[in-house]
């Protein structure tokens, strides 16, 4: 592990429910990020769910983000590709990309299962297969060849043009353009297959704290081998570039009274075999939470931790700023330096240029 950030699934309270409210927790969210660039931290990611009230549209809050630190990447953990119009996407992704000085970790794929029946078809999409994958698919498709700079249009007749730049029938990609994008574009993985594919494609991998694959083994192991997969399927397609590893893990440090009482019965011995719908099992990973030394024994022997460059804490963002920056900093000062966590201090994660 090289890099260290925090994955924030943006929960508020609906009505006279107990904690926080939509308006606070995206201005908690800002803050945190603000702090965690302070610190040092390398990343600062978002979940992307609809019809819940979790974050849902992340580019506002990302752009107040790169707009108001120095060092830190923004990201999503993930972009449901089901609800985006590919074209519109690749034309934000590089206005941030561009804004930020390419300080982009951008996550999608499918998407998960949702409160919604066929929830994209409110946003006016329509899909064949049942879960939308092969409508996200052809979207994810898109949207590389707009961030890659092709023609996904054709210049109108010069009669039809204003203002007049292009010859008729020439390829027109969207605008603005930026070269280094899809460096900065992740997979949301959640199984072997997908992992091989995203290497396929040319696009970072993300795995997140759970996976398809239930077979006993610890999700660890399992990730260990996705990874090692997808490296040596990247290796097979020849891209030019080295691709970066994220995972996910819940954390706490435990250094003081507060966090004993607030986190210790959060820790599980072991990981879990669950069900998240379309009648599939899968394998959850377990909660971390222990004293700094405990911790670090523990991580080490996670193997996917050891394989991927970047690890993602997922925060429990309804607890209020000034406690999830302390899990950063505990994390920061007392355990990732001993899992080799480079402190992002000039704008460089895990020694990939951003």
């Amino acid at each position: 592990m090289k890099a260290f950030g925090f994955l924030s699934f943006g929960h508020y309270a609906l009505g006279n429910q107990p904690g926080p409210d939509a308006r606070q927790v995206l201005k908690d969210g800002l803050a945190i990020a603000q702090a965690a660039d302070e610190i040092g931290v390398n990343n600062a990611s978002f979940r992307v769910h609809h019809f819940a009230p979790q974050g849902a549209a992340p580019m506002p809050l990302l752009g107040a983000i790169a707009g108001s630190t120095k060092k830190i990447e923004v990201g999503t953990g993930v972009i449901d590709l089901r609800y985006e119009n590919p074209l519109y996407l690749a034309e934000e992704l590089a206005a941030l990309d561009l804004l930020s000085d390419g300080r982009l970790a951008i996550g999608v794929s499918r998407g998960s299962p949702e409160p919604a029946e066929r929830g994209w078809e409110s946003f006016g999409y329509r899909a064949d297969a049942p879960n939308g994958s092969d409508m996200a698919r052809a979207k994810f498709e898109q949207l590389l060849d707009a961030v890659d700079g092709h023609g996904v249009a054709k210049a109108a007749s010069a009669e039809q043009q204003y203002p007049r730049m292009y010859h008729e029938g020439t390829p027109l990609p969207v605008f603005p353009h930026s070269p280094e994008l899809r460096k900065n574009i992740f997979y949301g993985a959640g199984s072997n297959a997908s992992a091989i594919q995203s290497a396929q494609d040319g696009v970072n991998l993300m795995s997140s704290t759970l996976v398809s694959e239930a077979d006993g083994r610890t999700l660890g192991e399992i990730q260990a081998e996705q990874i090692q997969l997808y490296r040596d399927t990247w290796k097979e397609a020849g891209h030019d570039w080295t691709p970066r590893v994220s995972i996910s893990r819940s954390i706490f440090p435990i250094l003081t009274d507060r966090d004993r009482q607030l986190f210790a019965t959060s820790a599980t011995s072991s990981d879990q075999i669950g069900s998240l719908g379309e009648n599939r099992n899968v394998t959850f990973g377990r909660s971390y939470a222990a004293e700094p030394d405990v911790l670090i024994e523990q991580l080490k022997d996670d193997p996917a931790i050891a394989a991927a460059d970047t690890l993602l804490l997922t925060i429990p963002n309804q607890m209020g700023v000034d406690l999830n920056v302390s899990i950063l900093r505990n994390f920061a000062e007392r355990v990732a330096p001993a899992l080799g966590w480079v402190p992002n201090t000039d704008g460089r994660v895990a020694g990939y240029e951003i």
